[in-house]
């Protein structure tokens, strides 16, 4: 398998391949086959060969989609890293894969200086090595086994350490050609992708075009406008986008979905069903998705003429796609209605993790750690999940990261981190806390200024009270359905 823009660079030159949204720039797969050889060779001559790792830094930009193919142009592992970390969680997940090299930008270059790893910029004004000015190698695209791996994704870490999935050549265009099954693909597509792509939802948008032989319209974060994102869509006649459901809640209240639009993939949380409803009513063609990082993005989604009477759920599962609700300790199937944990098979489903981690697997396939039930119609419902992780705006938040972090706030003798159901964004990070005295500052900003530099800004607390015990259970662990409740009380409307 060669990289798809060599492919398309061949049979569709002269369509165009990617548009950059905030200067309309667009590429044709000739002059992104040209840039992409550009980047390979630079890569190259900094030593990059085949099974190598390179490290991405970047926001959402033409340069990270030109990276991508350039990575499997050379047979090199893409390993996106968030940009959105402080500098200890990067450089745990970079030690985690030990990558040749870090790409970055003018806005993430001081992180990449500081990482375990030769930094360098896309930008030709950066004071990092510049990339454009390595003189490129000559290069031969790579023909790659369906089997090699091609990214490195990272989860967000729910059982410790953050996790690096290995995605193959065959989960990817898999993936791709399911989703295809459902969404349909059209010649003049055009998919907008707002999201961030170190993320599989974002990424998946420039691999799944490139696939295709259509278009990927590039919005940069971070951020999100909806008026912006509103405009990109009517200006370059967009007739897909990916979203989280917060995204989704603002485009819909601004009014700015235009006629064009064919699907908008709703993912990264769950999205509430009274939205769906707004969604519908608005002619927005919403498609709810379920999917985790180790499915390479969706293993079920709702087609769009099925969200007004289904809006629920997240639809059937794809295509080669297998979903099986199983009892959480046997791990045998139940009965159709019945909930219990989700279980994924499929030829989407990652082979492991980097290094000696395995997915965690029953009989019936990959062990999501969510919960849910499949309806008599086949159609699936996600119902909560089996960890009390957080997902605030389709980032995943591990709550005991956060209270380890505010457990060494002077001011704080115990904390229990919780996620705090919100109508916008899924959940709020909110942090219940027992001062250490009574003068103790444990105001939301004072937490927060303490988290700056040691989290990422999404996993900061949004909502904080104060008590003077934390609620436990009979058996001495936090009660934290009795921590939510506390939390919403104090929450601001």
């Amino acid at each position: 398998m060669r990289d798809e823009v060599t492919l398309q660079a061949t049979t569709n030159p002269d369509r165009p391949a990617l548009v950059d949204a905030a200067t309309d720039r667009t590429w044709t797969y000739d002059a992104l086959d040209s840039a992409v050889d550009a980047t390979a060779g630079s890569l190259a001559a900094l030593g990059v060969t085949p099974g190598d790792r390179v490290a991405v830094l970047l926001e959402t930009r033409p340069a990270f989609a030109t990276l991508v193919f350039a990575a499997a142009r050379l047979g090199a592992v893409l390993v996106p890293l968030n940009a959105r970390l402080s500098q200890p969680e990067l450089a745990t997940q970079a030690d985690a894969v030990a990558p040749v090299a870090v790409i970055c930008g003018r806005d993430t270059a001081t992180a990449a200086d500081r990482l375990d790893a030769p930094a360098v910029r896309v930008a030709d004004d950066a004071t990092v090595r510049p990339l454009s000015g390595t003189d490129p190698d000559a290069v031969t695209p790579v023909d790659s086994a369906w089997d090699d791996t091609r990214l490195l994704l990272f989860t967000s870490g729910t059982t410790g350490d953050p996790t690096a999935v290995r995605l193959t050549y065959r989960n990817l265009a898999a993936s791709a050609a399911a989703s295809a099954a459902r969404l349909g693909v059209l010649p003049d597509d055009r998919w907008l992708c707002p999201l961030s792509m170190y993320h599989t939802g974002g990424v998946s948008v420039v691999l799944r075009t490139a696939l295709y032989g259509t278009t990927a319209v590039l919005t940069r974060t971070p951020g999100f406008d909806a008026a912006a994102v509103g405009d990109a869509l009517e200006t370059h006649d967009c007739t897909g986008v990916s979203l989280v459901p917060p995204m989704l809640d603002r485009l819909v209240e601004a009014d700015a979905v235009p006629d064009s639009l064919r699907f908008a993939l709703v993912g990264g949380a769950p999205t509430p069903p009274e939205l769906v409803e707004r969604a519908c009513a608005a002619g927005v063609p919403v498609c709810p998705t379920y999917g985790a990082t180790e499915t390479a993005s969706q293993a079920a989604t709702l087609h769009a003429s099925d969200a007004p009477a289904h809006p629920e759920s997240v639809g059937r599962p794809l295509l080669g796609t297998t979903v099986t609700v199983v009892e959480p300790d046997t791990h045998t199937p139940v009965p159709d209605g019945q909930a219990g944990l989700l279980a994924v098979s499929g030829p989407t489903v990652t082979p492991g993790y980097a290094g000696e981690g395995t997915a965690p697997r029953c009989e019936h396939g990959l062990l999501t750690g969510d919960r849910g039930w499949i309806d008599a119609d086949g159609f699936l419902h996600v119902g909560g999940r089996a960890s009390d992780e957080i997902i605030t705006g389709g980032e995943n938040v591990r709550p005991e990261a956060v209270a380890a972090v505010l457990r060494e706030h002077p001011a704080i003798e115990a904390v229990a981190v919780v996620g705090v159901p919100d109508d916008a964004w899924g959940d709020r990070v909110g942090a219940l806390v027992v001062p250490a005295d009574d003068t103790a500052d444990v105001s939301v900003a004072s937490l927060r200024a303490f988290c700056d530099g040691r989290l990422a800004g999404y996993k900061h607390p949004r909502v904080v009270a104060a008590v003077d015990a934390l609620p436990r259970t009979a058996s001495g662990t936090v009660d934290r359905q009795a921590a939510v409740a506390e939390l919403r009380d104090d929450a601001a409307p």
